[in-house]
């Protein structure tokens, strides 16, 4: 593991263990601080922002402000993509993980509705876009420091670093809420204790930032420094516009499943079935573990495979996925909803690890990062911003076969992009025109 990766000569290199550990950290605490919100909306946020007039309004309104951050962050993958394409992955990557990290430590202790009005709810979404931009900046530079020092034939594997991020930023913020959950009573939960994995992210992001510090600037970049563009998102949408769009609808079903799972599932697990709380968070957390081993296996078999069947193949068995939902939510149990979860987020990680390796693989050196970033958040906003509060209209509309209906044609969408855009693992990252 402390082999070096190729790169100019006399120019310092990065170890395997160095973008292992920078690429993977970041996105962990990144998304640790995402999740944390995920979970508040489902659980806290609509009490202690919002009017309490009703119950519904409130779980409405926490949705809608756990969808803003996905609107933010298509701009922020535009903001830091230029600065990446132009001055550098690694800078660039220390600053939207200074970003994301003091939005969601500010968030720990942002006053309630209770305290200051209506300037509560106006300051969390504030925050919110915050977020938003910090981690759509996030994603595109982690994926590029891991895939832009990998050998042609790991990418997959070096692009996984950054997928794993996510399963474990997710384990922590839902086991810290867990844990929460059984050591306070449910008056200090929502007086206080909900803040706790907010403030959390201060102390996460100072180790972030001493991984990050330690790297040098990846060896595509430097090689590339005479195809620089001036305005890179002017030549991403003059030239590169196909890849954009289909490289964005290929990641719709990650979110969709993800989503739907972690918000929709839990919020409607305990506030409409009335499933024991810890019981469903525990069910949860077992199905991240599913995600990580997906995500692994997946990354694994794209190497060995190709990405595009990987990718077909995931997305048409989540299509079949999102007719189970509600067979099995309709029985009110448990171990029923815990099936589902297993089953979308192993889905959900076999869709995802690919393309750690594969939206790189689709731009050029001069555009990859404002190219891969977009594509990626712009899936976001298809995929997720609505998910939780689609899911919500879609339940009392026309019941759960409609939401699982949600997770089909999401699936569908990617499974058409993929087939758009190609097989990808075979091209020369030095030379994608």
């Amino acid at each position: 593991m402390q082999t070096r990766t190729a790169a100019m000569p006399g120019a310092p290199s990065n170890t395997t263990t160095q973008i292992a550990v920078a690429s993977f950290i970041g996105t962990a605490i990144e998304f640790y601080d995402f999740y944390v919100y995920a979970i508040a909306a489902a659980l806290v946020i609509g009490p202690v922002f919002f009017p309490r007039d009703s119950p519904t309004a409130q779980s409405l309104n926490a949705f809608a402000t756990f969808g803003i951050a996905f609107l933010a962050r298509p701009v922020g993958a535009f903001l830091f993509g230029h600065f990446g394409d132009r001055f550098g992955r690694k800078s660039t990557l220390v600053a939207t993980l200074l970003t994301m990290g003091v939005c969601t430590t500010l968030i720990g202790f942002l006053p309630g509705y209770a305290s200051i009005g209506e300037a509560a709810p106006w300051l969390l979404a504030l925050l919110r876009i915050g977020q938003g931009l910090g981690l759509g900046g996030e994603w595109g530079g982690a994926a590029l420091l891991a895939t832009e020092n990998a050998p042609r034939h790991k990418r997959g594997l070096f692009g996984m670093f950054p997928q794993l991020g996510p399963s474990i930023g997710f384990l922590c913020a839902n086991g810290l809420f867990l844990l929460l959950g059984v050591l306070l009573a449910h008056d200090q939960f929502m007086a206080w204790g909900w803040r706790i994995p907010f403030l959390v992210s201060a102390v996460l992001v100072l180790i972030g930032l001493y991984a990050r510090l330690k790297l040098s600037e990846t060896p595509l970049f430097r090689q590339a420094e005479t195809q620089r563009v001036r305005v890179p998102l002017t030549e991403l949408l003059g030239r590169h516009l196909k890849p954009l769009v289909l490289g964005s609808l290929s990641i719709v079903v990650c979110y969709a499943l993800f989503y739907i799972s972690a918000v929709f599932v839990l919020s409607y697990g305990i506030g409409t079935l009335h499933i024991h709380k810890p019981a469903l968070q525990g069910w949860l957390m077992l199905a991240i573990v599913c995600m990580a081993v997906a995500t692994v296996l997946s990354a694994w078999l794209s190497d060995k495979l190709g990405r595009r069947p990987v990718l077909l193949a995931s997305a048409a068995a989540a299509v079949a996925w999102g007719f189970a939902l509600a067979p099995l939510l309709g029985t009110a149990t448990a171990g029923n909803v815990g099936i589902f979860l297993c089953g979308a987020l192993f889905l959900m990680g076999m869709t995802y690890a690919p393309l750690g390796a594969m939206l790189p693989e689709i731009f050029p050196t001069s555009v990859r990062y404002t190219g891969s970033g977009a594509a990626y958040n712009l899936g976001g906003i298809l995929g997720a911003s609505l998910a939780p509060y689609a899911a919500q209209v879609l339940v009392a509309q026309g019941g759960l076969s409609w939401v699982g209906g949600y997770i089909s044609v999401a699936a569908l969408v990617s499974l058409l992009a993929v087939l758009g855009l190609g097989e990808t693992s075979s091209r020369n990252m030095a030379e994608v025109a």
